[in-house]
């Protein structure tokens, strides 16, 4: 038996009121969960606007029970129509297909996914990809992979791996993952180091928004059927 632990963390940019990434979460129609993490272009309040429409899009089709492919090309859609091709946003999906017994990695981000299988080293994912609402015909890159015990994944906007730039000392972002499964951390604990790496690096005032997601599969220690979710939310 298997269970799925899921964590995230976020920080909007120093001294700006509105975080421009959103994350969002949906149960899939068929079984299974469906994460979808949007990065509107630029930051603050209108990059809020933007990554809401995508992530909403996204949302409420993947509810429908659309698959994750087409779901991203019609965000894709959606917003090239909306703004007229003139703005942009990143998008990732992360299903858990209880269907499919798959997990499906879709990616329209410059952003790399990052990949820990059972007995395999960690895998960079990071076929060309570009953001949505832009260039027309724009479409996902689609990763499947079986639902296992021992499987990482970790799924970042940008302002992750720029952490530091500007002062000469960028995020080793695979390095930090690597350093933290060696330790055997689990996904709140990956989520959570991986931010306060960037924030460090930033001294403090992050360059720009940031957001981590971080899911795992592991073996499952009891016969509790109950699902549990714990947000936080500083006011």
């Amino acid at each position: 038996m298997l269970e799925v632990q899921v964590a995230a963390a976020k920080v909007g940019k120093w001294a700006t009121r509105e975080s421009g990434d959103t994350l969002e979460m949906v149960e899939r129609p068929h079984g299974g969960l469906s994460f979808v993490l949007a990065d509107g272009q630029r930051s603050g309040r209108a990059a809020k606007r933007i990554s809401n429409v995508v992530a909403r899009k996204a949302i409420s089709l993947l509810a429908e029970g659309v698959r994750d492919g087409a779901v991203a090309r019609a965000a894709h859609d959606y917003l090239y129509t909306y703004r007229g091709g003139k703005v942009s946003a990143t998008l990732n999906i992360v299903s858990v297909d209880l269907l499919t017994r798959t997990l499906v990695l879709s990616r329209n981000s410059p952003c790399p996914m990052l990949v820990v299988q059972p007995g395999e080293p960690l895998q960079v994912l990071d076929a060309p990809s570009r953001p949505v609402g832009i260039y027309r015909g724009t479409k996902p890159v689609i990763t499947e992979l079986p639902l296992e015990a021992g499987t990482t994944v970790v799924v970042y906007t940008d302002g992750l791996e720029t952490a530091g730039q500007r002062y000469g000392a960028p995020m080793d972002v695979v390095g930090a993952l690597q350093a933290l499964l060696d330790r055997g951390a689990d996904a709140q604990t990956i989520a959570d180091e991986l931010l306060a790496q960037a924030v460090a690096l930033d001294r403090g005032r992050p360059a720009d928004d940031i957001s981590v997601l971080v899911l795992q599969i592991v073996p499952r220690r009891s016969e509790d059927e109950a699902r549990r979710l714990t947000v936080r939310l500083p006011l």
